[in-house]
């Protein structure tokens, strides 16, 4: 019987344009990764299962690969969030930031429980809901979704990566890279290879809002450059990119930090 691999938490020590190649590592991918799964990979508009099959492969193929590897997934809201919350906006359009919240969570879960029922035999406990309670990582994958108001699932996945001695979290949505603009409204918006966590919270702002559509919540941010963190931002359709990712090698995508 093949002994498991269990990983419990230790009090951290302080420490769409032409394809770009960075290599973020230089040195043996983390044996711990922390990928945060946007919603709108999960079900942009309905469940997108010819994603979530290959998405499926792909981790499977990189743990079979590295016996050590462990991979955190946590599960954002997406479409599926922001609907809801804007029909609460529409019935109520008083409605306190709390509730909106309270309903985006609502919506990670769904998300969350799906994508960690895709992985029976790698994932051994329940959705993380609270990423400062789990204590023990004793599967191959570990699934978690919201949290509670004020927080975002890219706070939950820098929670989680402190926890487990990450060293990096993996942002996966449907854009390539970090912009200087939104490239929807400023069509002169560029995209951005490396830069600084200072730059990035630049970029990102202040101010979390539920549902507020930025590269990484501003919360999670100041939290990640603290905890001098590594933040890739890829295309998260890009599974063959994702591959090279989590394997070490050269990658189109942003690299933040660590600094």
């Amino acid at each position: 019987m093949q002994a498991v691999n269990t990983i419990t938490v230790l009090p951290r020590i302080q420490a769409m344009t032409a394809p770009f190649l960075f290599n973020y590592s230089g040195s043996m991918p983390d044996l711990v990764t922390v990928i945060s799964l946007g919603g709108s990979l999960i079900a942009p508009r309905g469940v997108d299962t010819a994603f979530l099959k290959g998405f499926c492969n792909l981790v499977e193929e990189r743990l079979t690969a590295n016996p050590l590897l462990k991979l955190i997934i946590v599960c954002g809201g997406g479409s599926l969030a922001r609907d809801y919350q804007q029909a609460l906006r529409d019935v109520r359009p008083q409605a306190p930031g709390d509730d909106l919240d309270w309903v985006g969570v609502a919506a990670t879960r769904v998300n969350g429980e799906l994508v960690r029922r895709l992985f029976p035999a790698r994932c051994v406990e329940d959705l993380v809901t609270d990423p400062t309670a789990v204590s023990v990582f004793a599967g191959r994958v570990l699934v978690a979704a919201g949290w509670k108001p004020g927080f975002s699932t890219d706070n939950d996945a820098v929670v989680l990566a402190q926890r487990f001695s990450a060293r990096t979290v993996v942002n996966l949505s449907n854009v390539a890279k970090v912009y200087d603009d939104d490239p929807r409204k400023n069509p002169a918006a560029k995209p951005i290879d490396a830069l600084s966590w200072k730059d990035m919270l630049a970029i990102v702002g202040g101010e979390w809002t539920p549902g507020k559509n930025t590269p990484f919540d501003p919360t999670a941010a100041r939290a990640a450059a603290q905890a001098h963190l590594r933040v890739v931002f890829a295309e998260g359709r890009n599974l063959q990119n994702l591959s090279k990712i989590l394997a070490g090698q050269p990658f189109v995508g942003t690299v933040i930090g660590p600094d």
